[in-house]
């Protein structure tokens, strides 16, 4: 019987994948290999349209998904950040959502399976991506307008809920609701989830949550505090919770060790390599940023570890061994509220 991802979580650290975008960019494809035949008379740009290549180009993610399971990820997401209808519009593709985000869940959803094949006591997952999408709840595109807001609650919920749909269908076993900036955002993305689940009469998926702190505050983006983010989303009861994004592993590091205090549930912590550069690229070695994680690992912060923005296979595998061996995080002792 395939173990659960429960059951894997109580045994040892998990390792989540690293950046699908660092690993696209290596492929270095044209306007032309973005439209692939089907879009070739597209009447708008679509180069950067990351989401799209499901369709256009499902070899080369699926590809990025072998080479990320290689390197020993139990994890990997769907390539789906931005596929959600209010995403799309940018470039007019908005009908294309849900078809994006069912093909982008077979497409992981394969990989994982013949990796599983290979070694069921290691068994694959597939999370569907759930990104913060381009507009926000809390904060006003107009400076001189701060009361604006150019998408409503009700937008922002049946977006998600459609992505929800297709990935459900597509077949992830987990739904990572990840780089929140807007805890509003992400609080729509939850409500979406949970009543996908109750119109279908359904078992949730587990949820995962991933805030992201954008500087030295502590802060999320919408201006709260880290227990503050985390007090707002815990009431979705989330498999696990944690940051991604925005810092590397040593800007990073109080964060972690802050919300694996106060988490009642599992931890997740998947870094940049470092920081950016002048030229907006990231120089932090795989060896550098699997000794940062290590050392969280030993301290007892986490349960899910990877990478975000810059990391490529090399550095999961780093990451991956340098982990190996630690023993999880244990879930802390929560106190039975009065009734």
């Amino acid at each position: 019987m395939k173990k659960t991802i429960q059951d894997c979580l109580k045994e040892r650290i998990l390792i989540i994948d690293g950046a699908m975008g660092t690993m696209i960019q290596r492929h270095k494809l044209e306007e032309k290999d973005y439209r692939g035949h089907r879009f070739a008379d597209w009447p708008s740009d679509l180069k950067g349209n990351n989401d799209l290549l499901c369709l256009t180009q499902p070899d080369i993610i699926e590809g990025i998904h072998r080479e990320y399971l290689e390197a020993g990820a139990d994890i990997i997401e769907t390539n789906t950040f931005n596929a959600q209808v209010i995403s799309m519009a940018d470039y007019h593709m908005e009908s294309l959502a849900f078809e994006i985000n069912v093909a982008a869940a077979r497409i992981a959803r394969k990989a994982a399976d013949d990796y599983t094949s290979r070694n069921p006591g290691k068994p694959r997952f597939v999370a569907g991506a759930i990104g913060p999408m381009n507009k926000t709840l809390s904060l006003s595109p107009d400076v001189n307008n701060p009361g604006f807001r150019a998408v409503s609650f009700d937008e922002v919920a049946a977006a998600y809920y459609e992505q929800v749909k297709g990935l459900v269908e597509g077949g992830v076993d987990l739904l990572l609701i990840e780089t929140i900036f807007d805890t509003l955002n992400a609080k729509a993305a939850i409500f979406a989830i949970k009543k996908y689940f109750r119109d279908l009469k359904q078992k949730e998926l587990p949820i995962l949550i991933s805030g992201t702190i954008t500087d030295a505050s502590g802060r999320t983006l919408s201006g709260q505090t880290l227990e503050a983010f985390y007090v707002s989303v815990m009431h979705a009861k989330p498999l696990s919770i944690g940051l991604n994004c925005a810092l590397g592993a040593v800007e990073m590091r109080s964060h972690i060790e802050e919300l694996s205090q106060i988490a009642a549930c599992y931890t997740s912590a998947y870094p940049n390599a470092g920081l950016p550069n002048a030229m907006g690229e990231y120089d932090e070695q795989p060896e550098q940023t699997a000794h940062f994680i290590e050392e969280w690992a030993e301290n007892g912060f986490v349960n899910i570890v990877g990478g975000c923005c810059g990391t490529t296979p090399d550095h999961i595998r780093h990451i991956a061994e340098h982990v190996a061996t630690i023993r999880p995080r244990p879930l802390p002792v929560v106190e039975a509220a009065l009734s």
